[in-house]
């Protein structure tokens, strides 16, 4: 039996799918059945675009101050009802509910910046050209569409929907599989915020349901936050439909470089927290620790201390560290990169699954004596493991860490001033800590990826323009 509203939401009403079909959602805690979830097919996303269509022009019409006031409405209602959306998120995906209340406060925060920069979507003029009055001036693309992962759901459906439909588009949203409650309830929020009907749709669905709308012909732009096997495919769909406009937010294998000059308590502090944070499951985690050899030894007892020291048990107790991951197919991928590490280095902690916790559980894992070209050291496993290595000298460990073809966060840990710039400007990545490593971030700022990791930014202040195409206007008044 349902415990959970599974249904899609569109054009304003929650709506079963067309053609009946569902999926059972468990939560990965326990294994129990909490909602059936309605599978978005072709005959669904075809009312949703439809009715996106038919609301847009009016909305976009709409004055720029009180499209404004809508998503301040919203943030104040996923405020309200945080709580609520925490619950949502914690039975999906075991998300344990201190961190649960972080995200649905940065989707809250994040709402309403995006709010203040909808007036500053502005364009240029140009008077260079006698008797001509230039201009370039923004409009939205129309029906747009986004693709949100498992991880961070409900802070990415408010980074998604607050500058899209804010900019005047209305929004198709998939939600995960994995966790997809969250989203069917915000979007009931959007509604009582003040977004009309048809503006924000929200469906669900797998990789199927998720082609459908980057292959559909009537959808403009795609925003997707995934894996970048999955991003290639919704680009290539894009490329083979209508060319629509592609934003990617890909995988990382983020590394952390501590040097031997660093606060070694507050680097081994701050490299646990990013590899064990949401249980690993987490695009921007240092699972790539390169340490210098000599304060190698000390820094690893620091590590394994600290690990020893981390809570796994229930998302619903506030002490928990790592709740488990994300469903059973997510722990049993975890498992096989465990077990080949295991054949080819050494295990300092961890290693194997938290049985005495819960099926999908894994221990917070820190391996050594691997080789940079192995598995476990150049995919992402998306589950709390850390690589341990040593380096000599500097040319050498920013040569190691930029050996892989991901590109979305590395850190650097050191107190001398000048090599810790130096570092953070050759070190490929989109976003660099010093002295601070990941989930940190500032939403005020552009976050995006290098190679592989993606394609454009999501945040900072040209995030609501991001969602805009320009048209120059060129006036002749002699």
């Amino acid at each position: 039996m349902s415990t959970y509203e599974g249904r899609l939401f569109i054009n304003g009403e929650l709506q079963a799918a067309s053609s009946g079909r569902t999926f059972e959602l468990k939560n990965p805690t326990t294994n129990e059945v909490i909602a059936d979830v309605s599978v978005a097919q072709q005959e669904d996303v075809d009312r949703a675009v439809a009715a996106a269509q038919k609301a847009q022009p009016s909305w976009a019409a709409t004055p720029a101050y009180l499209r404004a006031r809508v998503l301040r409405k919203f943030a104040d209602l996923v405020h309200q009802h945080t709580t609520k959306i925490q619950e949502l998120d914690s039975v999906s995906m075991g998300k344990p509910v201190a961190l649960a209340e972080g995200d649905v406060e940065e989707g809250r925060n994040i709402t309403n910046y995006f709010s203040g920069l909808i007036e500053l979507a502005d364009g240029q003029t140009s008077v260079n050209s006698p008797d001509h009055l230039n201009m370039m001036i923004r409009q939205p693309y129309g029906v747009v569409a986004a693709i949100i992962p498992w991880n961070f759901p409900a802070m990415l459906f408010c980074h998604e929907i607050a500058p899209a439909c804010g900019a005047g588009n209305a929004m198709i949203l998939k939600t995960s599989e994995k966790a997809p409650l969250s989203g069917i309830f915000l979007a009931q929020l959007c509604l009582e915020a003040g977004f009309p009907p048809g503006i924000v749709n929200v469906i669900s669905g797998a990789g199927d349901t998720g082609a459908l709308l980057s292959s559909h012909m009537k959808i403009r732009k795609i925003s997707f936050t995934g894996s970048t096997n999955a991003g290639r495919a919704v680009m290539q769909a894009a490329a083979q439909s209508n060319l629509k406009d592609v934003a990617l937010e890909l995988g990382g294998k983020s590394p952390l470089v501590v040097f031997a000059d660093a606060d070694l308590d507050h680097a081994a502090q701050m490299s646990l927290r990013s590899f064990t944070f949401n249980s690993g499951q987490t695009c921007t985690a240092s699972t790539r620790l390169y340490v210098e050899k000599v304060v190698a030894s000390k820094f690893k007892q620091l590590l394994v201390d600290g690990v020893k020291r981390l809570a796994q048990g229930p998302p619903a107790q506030k002490t928990t560290d790592l709740g488990p991951q994300a469903d059973s197919t997510q722990a049993s991928s975890i498992s096989r990169f465990l077990e080949t590490a295991k054949s080819e280095g050494q295990v300092l902690v961890g290693g194997e699954r938290a049985t005495d916790v819960g099926d999908n559980f894994i221990q917070p894992t820190i391996f050594t004596g691997l080789k940079d070209s192995s598995n476990i050291n150049q995919l992402e496993v998306f589950g709390p493991v850390l690589v341990l290595h040593e380096f000599s000298d500097e040319e050498e460990v920013i040569q190691r860490a930029n050996d892989t073809e991901y590109g979305l966060y590395a850190s650097v840990f050191s107190t001398n001033i000048n090599k810790a710039l130096r570092v953070a400007r050759a070190l490929e990545a989109g976003s660099v800590g010093v002295n601070e490593t990941s989930p940190y971030g500032a939403y005020e700022l552009p976050f995006g990826g290098f190679k592989a990791s993606g394609i454009g930014r999501q945040k900072g202040s040209d995030a609501v323009r991001s969602w805009t195409q320009e048209k120059t206007v060129y006036i002749h008044h002699g």
